[in-house]
C-alpha cells in the first residue's frame, strides 16, 4: 500500500496538522520537527498526489492558447478542440482563453506572447513560428516562470517546456516512402506544396521528405517548394502553373494546408488526362473526398484533440512541478488510404 500522511505523522511522532504545515511550507514548525517530518517522508517513499491536493484546494489553472487565424481545416479542428477543452473547464479545473494572431506572422505572435505573459497565466500553448522575436518572447516567459508548450509546430531552441505534436521529420520520410512506392520505377519530377517555410513543422517535413527521396528514390527529382500560405486560391494557381510548365511532374507532396486549392488543380489535370500521384497531410472533409475519388493516394494525419489534451496535461504538470509522462504525450502519425478511412 502507498504510505499516507497518517504514516508520516506516526513515524515522525507529530500531529497531522504539523505534517500538513511542513508539506505545504507554512510557518509555525521548528526546524528540528521539520527535519523529522522530511526524513519520515523520504524513508517511507511518500509521493504526494498533487492533483488530489489541488482538487481539495479548489485550484483552477488559467491557460492561454495562441492560435493562427486562417481557413486551414486542420487549424479549425485544433481551435474546436481548444474550445471543447474550455467547455470542460469546470470538470478539469481549467480556464482557457484563446488569442488569435495572423498566420505565419512572427512579430504578431511575439507581441501576443508578451501580452499573454502580463496576465500571468498558469501556462501558455502556441503554434510556433520560426522567428527570433518569438524565441525572445518565449525566453521572457520562461524567466517569469510561466510554462510554455509549442503545439503542432515546434521551436526546439527556444527554451519551451514541451512540444505537443507529431515527429515531423519522420512524417516527411514516411511521405517519401509512400510516394516513391506508389510511383514505382518511373522517372520524373515531384512538386512540393508547403504552407510556409517560416514554421518548423513544414521545415522538418520538407527535410525528412528530401532525405527519404534522395536515399531511396534517385529516379525522382524534387522541384523547388511552392509556398501556398494556406490560401486555397493561391495554392491552386501555384500548382496549375507548375503542372503547365513541367510535363514531367508525376507526383506531388502537399506537406501543409491549401489542400482545397491542390484538389481543384488536380481535378483540372485529370481532365487533361494527367494522373498525378499525391500524398497530403490532415484528414479533412476535402482530403477524405480526394482519397475516395482517387485524387489523393494517401493522407498523413495527426489528432488535433490529442495534441490539445496533451498540451493541457503538460501545462498542469509543469505548473505543479511534477514529471511529464512521456509515453502518454507521444502523438502518433496515422496513414489513411481510401480503403481504411475511419
Amino acid at each position: 500500500m502507498r504510505p499516507t500522511v497518517h504514516d508520516i505523522a506516526i513515524k515522525a511522532g507529530v500531529s497531522l496538522a504539523t505534517v500538513d504545515r511542513v508539506m505545504n511550507g507554512r510557518p509555525g514548525v521548528r526546524e528540528k520537527t521539520k527535519a523529522k517530518v522530511e526524513e519520515a517522508i523520504r524513508s517511507l517513499g511518500y509521493v504526494r498526489d498533487v492533483a488530489a491536493a489541488n482538487l481539495a484546494k479548489g485550484r483552477v489553472y488559467p491557460f492561454t492558447f495562441i492560435l493562427p487565424l486562417n481557413d486551414n481545416a486542420f487549424m479549425a479542428a485544433l481551435r474546436a478542440s481548444v474550445e471543447q477543452a474550455g467547455e470542460r473547464g469546470r470538470i478539469e479545473r481549467t480556464e482557457i482563453s484563446i488569442i488569435d494572431v495572423p498566420a505565419f506572422d512572427g512579430d504578431a505572435l511575439a507581441k501576443a506572447l508578451i501580452a499573454a505573459g502580463e496576465e500571468e497565466p498558469a501556462g501558455i500553448a502556441l503554434v510556433a513560428v520560426d522567428a527570433d522575436p518569438v524565441r525572445a518572447a518565449v525566453g521572457a516567459l520562461k524567466k517569469k516562470g510561466i510554462p510554455v508548450v509549442t503545439l503542432v509546430s515546434d521551436l526546439e531552441d527556444s527554451g519551451r517546456d514541451h512540444y505537443a505534436g507529431v515527429d515531423n521529420q519522420a512524417a516527411g520520410r514516411t511521405a517519401a516512402t509512400l510516394l516513391g512506392r506508389f510511383i514505382g520505377p518511373r522517372a520524373g519530377r515531384i512538386a512540393i506544396l508547403v504552407g510556409s517555410l517560416s514554421v518548423r513543422d513544414h521545415q522538418n517535413r520538407l527535410s525528412g521528405f528530401s532525405e527519404g527521396m534522395a536515399l531511396d528514390f534517385p529516379n525522382l527529382q524534387l522541384t523547388a517548394p511552392m509556398e501556398g500560405r494556406d490560401d486555397a486560391a493561391f495554392a491552386e494557381r501555384l500548382v496549375d502553373e507548375a503542372l503547365a510548365r513541367d510535363p514531367d511532374i508525376i507526383g506531388i507532396y502537399s506537406l501543409g494546408a491549401g489542400n482545397r486549392g491542390l484538389i481543384a488543380a488536380l481535378e483540372k489535370a485529370r481532365g487533361d488526362g494527367r494522373e498525378i500521384v499525391t500524398i497530403a497531410h490532415e484528414l479533412s472533409d476535402h482530403s477524405r473526398a480526394a482519397l475516395e475519388n482517387g485524387l489523393f493516394d494517401a493522407v498523413l494525419n495527426q489528432d488535433a484533440g490529442h495534441e490539445v489534451r496533451s498540451a493541457i496535461r503538460v501545462l498542469k504538470a509543469e505548473a505543479d512541478g511534477v514529471p511529464v509522462i512521456a509515453a502518454q504525450e507521444r502523438i502518433r502519425i496515422d496513414i489513411f488510404i481510401k480503403d481504411n478511412l475511419p
